[in-house]
């Protein structure tokens, strides 16, 4: 697996992913964004760090992001992960891969304590990867998004740095 920086080239395919409803799957919001509202989001100062990621022959099959929970404030509040695979990508160790190494990027390259992700507690699958890659449930937010007409409840779960168990991908070459 391979976490390769979204650029302005990759924006025509990431908005046919986000304007398909399958992308997100049941558990998110419906999106449909034009290609200038792609591009508006993209050039915001303050929008998230995307990632593709990729299989090691190059093919994309989701992507994951980081972003600021207090924007310009991940040195004290930590940083929220987000993430979507396409649908015959799903269930074959692509996202938990992909967590674990962004997970060592952003604990080797920063001072961050704290890195947290919210998924609907009907997504069976998403939490078995948060638990699989060491993020651990810290409670229940009561309607915490509104989608596909009704609001949902969200586990938030977290990994501090100390709870890290240090490198799973990013190894020591020297």
């Amino acid at each position: 697996m391979n976490l390769k920086i979204v650029e302005k080239e990759d924006l025509p395919s990431l908005l046919e992913w986000f304007n398909d409803p399958e992308f997100h799957g049941r558990y998110n919001p419906l999106v449909q964004l034009s290609m200038a509202e792609m591009e508006k989001c993209f050039d915001r100062p303050n929008r998230p760090k995307s990632f593709l990621m990729q299989k090691k022959d190059g093919t994309k099959v989701g992507i994951i992001e980081s972003r600021d929970v207090i924007p310009n404030k991940s040195d004290v509040f930590g940083l929220e992960l987000a993430y979507s695979m396409l649908p015959g990508e799903r269930g074959k160790g692509y996202c938990t891969e992909a967590i674990n190494l962004l997970l060592d990027f952003l604990f080797l390259s920063s001072a961050v304590a704290r890195v947290q992700v919210i998924t609907d507690t009907k997504n069976a699958a998403s939490l078995r990867v948060l638990e699989k890659t060491g993020f651990r449930k810290e409670g229940t937010i009561r309607k915490f998004m509104f989608s596909r007409g009704e609001w949902r409840d969200g586990y938030l779960c977290s990994i501090l740095r100390e709870e890290w168990k240090g490198p799973r991908v990013l190894k020591d070459t020297a």
